[in-house]
C-alpha cells in the first residue's frame, strides 16, 4: 500500500478506483473514525517518506484524529472528511460507478485527492499538503481542531461533491432544537393540562410562516423540520415536545437567527450549528457552480483563501443509492493537479 521505491523511481500500488472501494469499506459512520484513519496514515506515510515530507495524527478525541501530511512549507492544501453518515454500505463498482457509503461524500474524492498530490510529487511539485479530518457530518470537531494550530497556508482546496465545478458560493446553517414543556393530565380532560405538543407545533408553523431571506446568487432560505418527539402515549396530554430545524443560511448568520428566534417565544432554544454563507473564488479556466449545502471551509479559517470543488453529485449523498462516476474521479485528479499548478504559478484569484 502507498509508495515503494523501484530502481530510482516511484511506483504507485493502489488505483484510484481501489483506494475509494478501500475507504468505503472500512466502517466511518461518525464518530467511528478510527480505523480509516489508521488506514489513511499508513497510506500516506510511505509517500511522505519517499518525498521528503512529513506527516503526523492529529488527536482530536480519544481514538479519532485528523491525518495531516506535508512537503516543503504548504501553499496550497487539498483538504475532506473521512467520516460518513449512517448507515454503513460495503461498496460495489460496475461499468460506470463505484458505489457505497461515502463514494461521492467523500472517500472518492479524498482518493481523487490522493492521487493528484501522487503525480504533482512525482512531477516535482513541493510546498503542498493534504488534511484529512473527522466529524464534519456532525459537528466539525476536526476541522475546528485543525484551525487551533494552522501552517502558514495559502490555499486551501476543500472537497465535497460539486460534480467537478468550482463552487461560488455555498449556503450557511442554522441548526436549533426546540424544546416545549407542559402539563400531562388524562387526554379525555385537556383543560386539565398543557399541551407541549400543541405549543410545539404553534411555534413551527410560526417559523414556515415566516418570510425568510432570499439572495440573487444563492437563491431562497430554506427550513427543514428535520425530527419531531412528544409525549408518552396518545391518550396523555403531553407534557414535552421537541423539534430539530436546520435553515440553509443565504443572507446574514446573525440577522437570519434573530428571525428564527421572533417566532419561538415560550420555548426554549438550542443552537447546534452557527455557519455562515459563503462567496468563494472564480479562476480562470475553470467552470463554476452554486452548493446549497455547508462545508468544513468556515471552520478552517485559518487555512487559507478557500477553493470548493470535488467530483460527484450532492444528489445521491446521504441516500442509499450513494455512488460516483468513475470518469469524474479521473477528472478529479487531472483537475486537481492543474488547479494546485494555476495557484502555486499565478498566487491564486484576485
Amino acid at each position: 500500500m502507498g509508495y515503494v521505491r523501484k530502481s530510482g523511481c516511484d511506483r504507485i500500488l493502489m488505483d484510484a478506483f481501489k483506494l475509494t472501494r478501500s475507504l468505503i469499506d472500512i466502517n466511518s459512520v461518525t464518530p467511528n473514525e478510527g480505523e480509516i484513519g489508521s488506514f489513511l496514515f499508513r497510506y500516506l506515510e510511505p509517500l511522505a517518506r519517499s518525498f521528503g515530507g512529513s506527516i503526523e495524527r492529529q488527536e482530536v478525541e480519544r481514538g479519532r484524529y485528523n491525518v495531516w501530511a506535508w512537503w516543503g512549507e504548504p501553499e496550497v492544501v487539498f483538504s475532506t472528511h473521512m467520516d460518513t453518515v449512517p448507515p454503513f454500505i460495503p461498496s460495489s463498482e460496475d461499468d460506470e460507478f463505484i458505489w457505497g457509503r461515502g463514494a461521492c461524500d467523500t472517500h472518492g474524492i479524498a482518493a481523487a485527492m490522493i492521487k493528484a498530490v501522487e503525480r504533482l510529487l512525482e512531477e516535482g511539485e513541493r510546498g503542498l499538503g493534504i488534511l484529512l479530518v473527522v466529524g464534519e457530518e456532525v459537528d466539525g470537531a476536526g476541522a475546528r481542531h485543525a484551525n487551533r494550530n494552522p501552517p502558514a497556508v495559502k490555499f486551501l482546496i476543500n472537497g465535497e461533491p460539486t460534480e467537478n465545478l468550482l463552487a461560488l458560493a455555498s449556503k450557511g446553517t442554522l441548526g436549533f432544537k426546540i424544546k416545549a414543556a407542559g402539563r400531562a393530565c388524562h387526554s379525555a380532560y385537556p383543560e386539565l393540562g398543557v399541551s407541549a405538543t400543541e405549543l410545539l407545533l404553534d411555534r413551527l408553523n410560526r417559523l414556515r410562516e415566516l418570510e425568510w431571506p432570499s439572495d440573487p446568487l444563492l437563491g431562497e432560505t430554506t427550513v427543514n423540520i428535520g425530527t419531531l418527539d412528544a409525549g408518552p402515549a396518545a391518550n396523555i396530554i403531553a407534557d414535552y415536545a421537541s423539534a430539530s430545524v436546520v435553515v440553509r443560511v443565504v443572507a446574514d448568520l446573525a440577522e437570519t437567527e434573530k428571525l428564527a428566534m421572533s417566532a419561538l417565544d415560550g420555548v426554549d432554544v438550542e443552537v447546534f450549528s452557527y455557519t455562515p454563507a459563503l462567496r468563494l473564488h472564480e479562476i480562470e479556466g475553470f467552470e463554476t457552480s452554486i452548493v446549497k449545502y455547508t462545508t468544513d471551509i468556515p471552520k478552517l479559517s485559518d487555512w487559507g483563501r478557500p477553493l470548493l470543488i470535488g467530483p460527484g453529485s450532492i444528489h445521491y449523498a446521504h441516500t442509499a443509492e450513494e455512488r460516483i462516476p468513475k470518469r469524474q474521479i479521473e477528472e478529479a485528479i487531472d483537475i486537481y493537479a492543474r488547479l494546485a499548478r494555476s495557484l502555486k504559478a499565478s498566487g491564486g484569484p484576485a
